[in-house]
């Protein structure tokens, strides 16, 4: 089968003939249709992620069909655990250490199996999986949001910030939004954010609290020093939830108004089998669908690493593996 293999740290992404997946107990080989790029894929193509081995196929987005015909979406966490609060220390994702789906063929445990919404795409199918329950858990159960209540989100653009927009908006909380292209923020007030700002301003958080009046919760993908920031334009009770740390180190973080406003922080990744299968409920009850960027042919597939590493894209980036 065709699949794009990272072969070694030196020789990188290849376009290879390899064998089939071998038949496990308690795992399904679907035929891939689409799958979707995560910065996790671009990370581990550079080497800056934990653990990896080569060679290894990577992608954990996916639509398939099962040996029935079915569309299937998959859910790419693995182990998580028995405790809902936090996956397990043997929780992984699909695309490494185990082959993922930027192949023709995937094998994944049949329990990890869902059917495809009806009303997806099979690009926007394979768009929805990582950047959805990652979105589900840090907004709606982290977060526990009410409607009427005002979201900050912040660098939007990549999927899973879209996905919390979209799960914002289905929700009725009044949604701003940040990034570093002006065109973004347009694209974000079309889809029904209220307004947004540029975070390279200096003063983007004084820009924020004019147009919003402050924050309930704060969904964050970056860390780094604008998060100090947070406190500030957060409303009593808020909270703040992040997902990544594009950059680094929280300094100059103010416990005072930590305390004094009574704000919570919380870490999330990820997602547990069940809120796996409330998001997709959700994303059915909602008829929601997940923005697809732009989409490639598998052998084209450095021109899709190039468009997710140029940082333009504003959705998933797809590769049509069928093709």
């Amino acid at each position: 089968m065709r699949a794009v293999q990272l072969v070694s740290e030196t020789q990188g992404l290849q376009l290879v003939d390899w064998p089939m997946p071998d038949p496990k107990e308690g795992f399904n080989i679907i035929q891939v249709s689409h799958a979707a790029l995560n910065h996790r894929d671009l990370w581990i193509s550079k080497g800056r992620y934990a653990g990896i081995k080569y060679p290894v196929i990577l992608g954990s987005d996916v639509c398939a069909f099962d040996e029935n015909k079915r569309r299937v979406i998959v859910n790419p966490g693995f182990n998580w655990g028995d405790d809902p609060r936090v996956q397990s220390k043997s929780f992984h994702i699909l695309g490494m250490p185990e082959h993922g789906s930027f192949a023709e063929y995937v094998s994944v445990p049949v329990q990890h199996i869902y059917s495809a919404p009806a009303h997806l795409t099979d690009a926007q199918v394979s768009a929805l999986p990582l950047a959805g329950i990652t979105a589900y858990r840090t907004l709606v159960i982290k977060c526990k949001p009410q409607a009427g209540e005002n979201l900050l989100i912040t660098g939007i653009g990549g999927g899973v910030a879209l996905m919390v927009l979209q799960f914002a908006l289905a929700l009725k909380l009044n949604v701003y939004v940040s990034s570093s292209d002006h065109s973004k923020i347009e694209q974000a007030i079309q889809l029904g954010a209220k307004g947004g700002v540029n975070y390279l301003d200096s003063k983007w958080d004084v820009e924020v609290l004019d147009q919003s009046g402050g924050f309930d919760m704060i969904v964050d993908s970056a860390g780094g020093e604008s998060f100090s920031k947070f406190p500030k334009i957060c409303k009593p009770a808020a909270r703040i939830a992040m997902y990544g740390g594009t950059n680094g180190v929280i300094s100059n973080l103010s416990p005072q108004q930590l305390f004094w406003k009574q704000i919570s922080i919380y870490g999330s990744t990820m997602g547990s089998p069940s809120e796996f299968a409330e998001m997709l409920s959700f994303i059915i009850q909602f008829k929601i669908i997940p923005i697809v960027d732009s989409i490639y042919e598998l052998a084209d597939f450095n021109s899709a690493f190039n468009r997710m590493n140029s940082k333009q894209q504003f959705g998933k980036i797809v590769l049509n593996v069928s093709k």
